[in-house]
């Protein structure tokens, strides 16, 4: 497996880029790692991680800052790490792409290289959430802001693939993220969704309110991408917020600080689960090829999280069941 990693995806690259490769490659079996980005920038980072020996190179020239507008930088940077790394996916060389660089251009520069799945109109970003019965995929998390009925039909189909390629449910539950669980609350556009995804042969089981994003009851919940993107990030800051009060609570007092000894397990295993470092890795879903992003203020083990959610996507050859998918099923339009 190979596995190409964008030299200056994110605030903290190179250097969080070359600590992530370490992480990997103290794991037993690892991939075959490589990064693309500015030979002047990229040699140097090498040389003092002492990975060059360990990890290939690809050459770019361009940079995509983070502020940059999407179109632009997909029209105008053509040999930017994005770029050359997609190109390398398209063309075979690597097996794969993470970046923690700028979502719009990725997304846009991926889909024009790579171009989608046939019968994918749009890529859409998910996210695996924390829920009681183990995760839910929400998708998208901010890749389309706005989208038709067929394009939330096709997010549907993405996640049944998902969920049944890589965490191995034979009938994942499907749920349409709505102001209301009843049939006529919602915009026209998701009411009409919910009125066609219930004649496909996906498993429906009808709109979910936000309330159901933790609870378990539905194994993927579909939206557009504005309204998953400030869910996401409102999970996230929740997320940081319940973490940060819990210790400033526990370093209260010395009973407070016995108490946390005693739970010092418990506590631990919470923290993994609320803690978004733990969920870095969203892939780009609907590419005819495997590309993950990355939090742009990703840490080093945050981004190796990313890594290794592009090795399992590789594994599972998500693509070939989501175009099976869309090939043996009637989509309405």
């Amino acid at each position: 497996m190979r596995i190409l990693i964008d030299g200056h995806g994110g605030d903290l690259a190179p250097d969080v880029v070359l600590e992530a490769m370490i992480l990997i490659l103290e794991k037993p079996d690892p991939p075959t790692l490589g990064i693309v980005g500015r030979p002047e920038i990229v040699n140097p980072a090498l040389e003092k991680y002492g990975l060059k020996d360990r990890v290939e190179r690809v050459e770019s020239e361009d940079i995509i800052e983070m502020c940059d507008p999407p179109a632009l930088a997909a029209r105008r940077k053509r040999n930017s790490s994005i770029h050359v790394g997609a190109r390398a996916v398209r063309d075979g060389h690597w097996d794969a792409l993470v970046s923690g660089g700028n979502t719009g251009a990725l997304m846009a520069i991926s889909k024009m290289i790579m171009k989608t799945i046939p019968g994918i109109d749009r890529p859409a970003i998910a996210a695996m959430i924390p829920s009681k019965h183990g995760g839910t995929l929400l998708l998208d998390i901010g890749a389309n802001i706005e989208c038709s009925s067929n394009h939330l039909i096709q997010f549907g189909v993405m996640g049944h693939c998902y969920r049944e390629v890589i965490c191995g449910d034979t009938s994942p539950r499907i749920g349409l993220l709505n102001v209301g669980t009843e049939d006529i609350k919602g915009t026209d556009v998701v009411k009409y969704a919910a009125q066609q995804l219930a004649k496909t042969d996906l498993n429906f089981i009808g709109n979910v309110e936000g309330t159901d994003l933790f609870t378990g009851h539905v194994d993927v919940i579909i939206c557009d991408g504005f309204v998953g993107n400030i869910a996401l990030k409102s999970m996230e800051g929740i997320a940081r917020y319940i973490l940060d009060q819990m210790k400033q609570e526990l370093q209260s007092s010395i009973r407070s600080k016995a108490g946390a000894w005693l739970a010092m397990p418990a506590l631990k295993n919470l923290k993994e689960t609320l803690h978004p470092s733990e969920h870095n890795g969203a892939p780009l879903m609907g590419l005819n090829g495997v590309v993950v992003k990355s939090h742009g203020s990703s840490d080093a083990y945050a981004l190796s999280c990313a890594i290794n959610a592009a090795c399992v996507e590789v594994r599972a050859n998500l693509k070939t069941a989501i175009a099976n998918k869309m090939n043996n099923m009637t989509v309405p339009a």
